[in-house]
């Protein structure tokens, strides 16, 4: 890669940069405790000046990738990718698992008399309010995703309260008597996180985030959770599966 200090898109270089070398340390090329190549080698193989060099390598400090150590250079940090499943009965607290260094909380929550167009077509509400969950994510202290859920407020009263005192979606359902149900559809995209989810989720600015838009219904169908997360993406994987061959499994 050869770059000048701004991309023909207008992009900041040392941001592409930033992403190139995080490709690298996710995708494992670079293992923990490896040391990243002196700041002139780096800057003589992305063609650009050691202060670009040295912007994109703060921001990977920033988000905790790699480390300075100082008369010595900077190391590879050691780092977990939480891998999470996406298939017919997709549960973020099952990827989460026993680690008790994991906690999901309530940011804010309110019912909306007239939620989005998407969420009234897709959840089906016909003119009637939408309860809104803003939930955020963290693992090993590390923000890993924020959260938006949609529901039909009449279906789920005290949902909200459930989940402050759960920190789960599936076991706030359970509480207000819904025992099961399965997801129906996913999207998958990537971005660079807004400001505010820039700073909901401890990230430099030009960041990648994996974006979830997705549906769960009822076990008849009935339209039950519009959600929409954001993933960080150099700290979760997205493992998509197949639901088709997953329904008749455990709930």
């Amino acid at each position: 890669m050869t770059a000048q200090s701004r991309s023909p898109s207008g992009y900041a270089t040392w941001r592409l940069i930033a992403e190139e070398l995080r490709r690298e340390i996710v995708g494992g090329a670079r293992a923990p405790g490896a040391k990243l190549p002196p700041e002139a080698e780096l800057a003589e193989r992305f063609g650009v000046h050691r202060n670009t060099v040295r912007q994109a390598v703060s921001a990977l400090a920033a988000e905790h990738l790699v480390v300075s150590r100082r008369g010595s250079g900077t190391y590879v940090a050691e780092h977990t990718v939480l891998v999470h499943r996406i298939g017919a009965r997709t549960r973020l607290s099952d990827s989460l698992g026993s680690r008790g260094d994991a906690s999901r909380r309530l940011l804010a929550s309110a019912v909306e008399p007239e939620p989005p167009a998407e969420v009234t077509e897709r959840l089906s509400l016909g003119g009637g309010a939408g309860l809104r969950l803003e939930t955020a994510s963290s693992v090993d202290g590390l923000p890993i995703s924020r959260g938006t859920h949609w529901f039909a407020a009449d279906r789920v009263p005290g949902l909200a309260e459930r989940f402050s005192d759960t920190g789960s979606i599936t076991a706030a359902l359970r509480a207000v008597g819904i025992d099961d149900y399965v997801r129906a559809a996913t999207t998958v995209g990537a971005r660079h996180a807004t400001v505010a989810e820039a700073a909901d989720l401890s990230l430099t600015a030009g960041s990648v985030v994996l974006v979830t838009r997705s549906l769960d219904t009822l076990m008849d169908g009935t339209p039950l959770q519009l959600g929409i997360t954001r993933f960080v993406a150099a700290r979760v994987e997205l493992d998509v599966g197949h639901p088709d061959l997953e329904l008749d499994g455990p709930a």
